[in-house]
């Protein structure tokens, strides 16, 4: 039985585009700005903050694993961006062809008093991705080394909130708690050192890996980019994401443990990916694979590319079971529909006619409705064999109410949180299909 990723991502790290661009990263604005902070979105183990480019307000994913910043046509930026020039071919994770962007030159871009000036954007033509709906939020694009190139950030996962320090003005504190581990900023993008065991009886097996938090997964193994990188007998084959080149699969399974210099990350979920989806990514043939957003969200993380190192300090999730989506199902985004909510609202005067104590005074209760709307919610894909599955979900039912609870209430990372919560959790649905309601419960369960 195989199991859905809990969201298929867009995986940019095999873009190759070799141009000479004369735009700086983001720069602090005013002499006496040593930091600013920020609040982000984290939703389905991802970054979204809010950038203005000309102007505009627009949402991207913070990215490590990119090199170029990168829009979606699809997302009307062509009214937004301008001075668009040159035709590019780019090429990423997948099995397919490379994909048509142009680039869009001169652009400003600000968050609050981060300004990058002359930045150059690649809008790529054809967006089969659709990101925005497995979000639950529009997304216009996704950003990394342009933001990582010229300032330190600390991310904070549980305070949801990004501090953005000038490199002159910053001083690494003391931190007895923390691990300062090296990287190797290779074609713009962090390389790390680490380490691992498949299983209890291996040896410690040193690797070189991409950090990567535009990947919401935990571990990502290049399979035998190491002799010893081999996929463990107990796993199961899934659908991983979508890259520029197209679908990407892999074998999904767990490992012993993950060494983060002092930090020993036990039972880590990890997908072993063939030859031929990451081409373009083993181009930098000393990489083993990538750490995603399940190893850096255990973490306060702070990202240093000027003096080439990361900081890690634990929090309170470093010890939570690592999971898999345990449902089977892929819930997506699926517009807005008109919700009528009941409003009460109470007065009290008096009345013509006595209680039977003689008193006329009453309370009445006065019923009214709003009509808000709400987001709608999807079943986008079941997969065979699973609980959902098992239980009688059907693709393209439409999500009614979750455990009792109305399916518009929920966001959309909340939902799909729930299916990674605990083995044997009860799921109780109402979906629509075909004009009827109807109910299916299942239980969640672990394959690995």
């Amino acid at each position: 039985m195989k199991k859905i990723v809990q969201i298929y991502l867009i995986l940019f790290f095999g873009v190759c585009i070799n141009l000479n661009s004369q735009s700086k990263g983001f720069r602090l604005i005013g002499t006496q700005n040593s930091y600013q902070d920020i609040s982000f979105q984290f939703i389905n183990n991802l970054i979204v903050i809010p950038i203005q480019v000309n102007d505009k307000k627009l949402n991207f994913i913070l990215d490590s694993g990119v090199s170029k910043t990168i829009v979606f046509n699809s997302s009307r930026v062509d009214t937004i961006l301008s001075n668009f020039q040159n035709k590019y071919k780019l090429k990423g994770l997948g099995k397919g062809l490379p994909v048509n962007a142009i680039i869009s030159k001169n652009n400003l871009f600000k968050i609050n008093n981060l300004i990058a000036v002359n930045k150059n954007v690649y809008v790529v033509l054809r967006d089969d991705f659709d990101l925005s709906s497995k979000m639950g939020i529009t997304i216009h694009g996704v950003i990394g080394y342009d933001i990582f190139s010229d300032l330190i950030l600390r991310i904070n996962y549980k305070s949801k909130k990004i501090r953005f320090y000038n490199p002159s003005q910053y001083q690494q504190k003391i931190c007895s708690k923390c691990e300062v581990l090296p990287i190797t900023i290779f074609q713009k993008k962090p390389y790390i050192d680490l380490s691992l065991k498949l299983n209890n009886t291996s040896k410690i097996i040193p690797i070189k890996m991409l950090i990567d938090s535009g990947g919401s997964d935990a571990i990502w193994l290049f399979e035998y980019s190491n002799e010893n990188i081999v996929t463990p007998e107990n796993f199961f084959t899934d659908f991983l994401g979508v890259g520029l080149s197209g679908t990407v699969y892999g074998k999904r399974s767990r490992i012993f443990s993950l060494g983060l210099g002092k930090f020993l990350l036990k039972k880590p979920t990890v997908s072993f990916l063939d030859t031929l989806s990451t081409k373009e990514a083993r181009r930098f043939n000393k990489r083993n694979g990538s750490i995603g957003t399940g190893i850096l969200k255990r973490f306060t993380v702070w990202f240093d590319y000027p003096n080439n190192q990361l900081m890690l300090k634990k929090n309170n999730s470093f010890n939570e079971e690592f999971n898999y989506n345990m449902s089977g199902l892929e819930v997506v985004y699926d517009g807005k529909i008109l919700v009528e909510e009941l409003s009460r609202n109470y007065s009290s005067g008096r009345g013509e006619t006595p209680d039977p104590n003689g008193n006329r005074k009453y309370i009445s209760l006065i019923k009214s409705y709003e009509y808000k709307f709400k987001p709608n919610y999807r079943i986008n894909d079941v997969l065979k064999g699973s609980p959902a599955d098992i239980a009688g979900v059907m693709k393209d039912d439409i999500l009614i109410k979750i455990n009792g609870n109305p399916a518009y209430n929920f966001q959309l990372h909340e939902i799909i949180s729930i299916f990674h919560k605990k083995e044997n959790n009860l799921i109780r649905l109402t979906l629509m299909r075909d004009n009827k309601k109807i109910k299916i419960q299942f239980n969640l369960k672990k394959i690995i």
